[in-house]
């Protein structure tokens, strides 16, 4: 009895951390390297960071499906709960918006933190 409680109670313990999700975190980098000299040669004013213009989508990597997006805060940061597995991060629309940007292989292992930084460059000059 006590061996076949000892063997439910390891099965039990496996199958929970399966079951637990494991973390990505970065951050997002936006570059528009060169101010725009207006006219009258003055330079223009660089707008602020938005990075809610750039949504991230999280890929699963071998069927390319959409399984989750984050949005960066204020300072560029973000943090997300996924299951483990294989996956991708991308700007959401990237070729449509003309947007450069590599997009990023990763692997989530439950209990763990991956960080994955991402670099995008919107052309903007």
């Amino acid at each position: 009895m006590n061996r076949v409680c000892i063997c439910l109670l390891l099965a039990s313990a496996a199958l929970m951390d399966a079951a637990s999700p494991g973390f990505l975190e970065g951050h997002l980098k936006i570059i528009s390297p060169k101010e725009v000299e207006l006219a009258d040669n003055t330079p223009s004013k660089m707008p602020a960071e938005n990075y809610s213009d750039y949504p991230l989508v999280i890929l699963s990597r071998e069927k390319q499906t959409e399984v989750a997006h984050v949005t960066a805060d204020e300072n560029g940061n973000y943090r997300i709960s996924l299951p483990p597995g294989d996956y991708v991060m991308d700007v959401q629309n990237r070729k449509r918006r003309h947007v450069r940007a590599t997009p990023q292989p990763f692997t989530i292992v439950a209990n763990q933190t991956v960080r994955v930084d991402m670099v995008i460059d919107t052309g903007v000059r």
